[in-house]
């Protein structure tokens, strides 16, 4: 934990974590399926490589399309 880059892929690898755990305790018509999670759980694994590997463009972008995806697919604001 030393860059930015392991901070922030970590705060949003962390808040998916919570949201799959909330959702796994969901009734089981309401439950997401697994694999939703698994492309922004990989993206904050290659944000961070690319963050830490001075790739600073690519890593922010990559960062900002995983919170789209967490957003737009996942809706952990939207009321079940």
């Amino acid at each position: 934990m030393q860059t930015i880059y392991d901070w922030v892929t970590m705060a949003v690898f962390s808040g998916l974590v919570v949201l799959f755990l909330n959702r796994s305790m969901a009734p089981e018509e309401k439950q997401d399926n697994i694999y939703h999670y698994g492309p922004p759980a990989l993206g904050c694994a290659v944000a961070n490589y690319l963050g830490n590997h001075d790739q600073r463009v690519a890593a922010i972008a990559l960062i900002i399309a995983v919170v789209g995806y967490i957003l737009f697919f996942l809706q952990p604001f939207a009321k079940r």
